[in-house]
């Protein structure tokens, strides 16, 4: 039993770090079509554009604001997940947007573009998918809106969207891109990610079988 439990571990440990790097992989992907990004991810792109700074760089500077709230008023949902995706997922991110700059997706046209951005949509929603699936923690800029769902009569989904529209609006401010992937990726990740959810994380990571030998 206990070694059974410890490969459950495993695997969620492996699924976050999969995660994460699906996840860097999805941003990548919609960064090269030019037709926006997450709004946090926009942000930063944004921000480290306008600073003459990597973004990998960014990325953990900027969540160490994030990581004070959460630490202060989220404590329980740190953990090991929440450092791999605080550090290095803008890295993962940065590395393979060079990688795939080759292919010229921008260059290409409108068609093309929005086929990369509904390739995004798939990838970013499998990566979130398994990172959150795994519950070793939360990134410190994800936290925000739990915790502010927690501490106020609003529901979860309007403090998501509030959060993500003052990104989107920061970004757009220092002139960066706000476009249909920023609205996918604010409105439409959510069936995708449920559907991974049922039909590939929780059967990876054993979640089900896990809930059963708790039970």
């Amino acid at each position: 039993m206990k070694g059974y439990l410890s490969t459950i571990g495993v695997r969620r440990i492996m699924g976050m770090v999969v995660g994460n790097v699906i996840l860097g992989i999805g941003i990548a992907v919609f960064r090269i079509s030019l037709l926006g990004n997450d709004p946090f991810s926009a942000m930063m792109m944004a921000g480290a554009e306008r600073l003459g700074i990597a973004y990998g760089l960014l990325v953990p500077i900027v969540n160490i604001l994030f990581f004070t709230a959460e630490i202060t008023w989220g404590r329980h949902f740190i953990g090991i997940g929440t450092f791999v995706n605080w550090f290095l997922l803008g890295a993962i991110a940065e590395q393979f947007i060079v990688r795939f700059e080759v292919f010229g997706i921008a260059q290409r046209g409108m068609p093309v573009r929005l086929l990369t951005v509904a390739v995004g949509v798939l990838v970013v929603s499998l990566g979130v998918s398994l990172y959150q699936s795994a519950d070793l923690g939360i990134a410190p800029y994800d936290s925000i809106s739990i915790i502010m769902s927690e501490h106020s009569p609003l529901p979860y989904f309007w403090c998501r969207l509030a959060t993500d529209v003052v990104c989107a609006a920061v970004c757009f401010v220092l002139g960066g891109i706000v476009n249909v992937g920023t609205a996918v990726c604010a409105f439409g990740l959510g069936p995708f990610i449920h559907f991974f959810d049922r039909h590939v994380s929780q059967r990876l990571l054993g979640i089900c079988e896990n809930k059963q030998i708790q039970s």
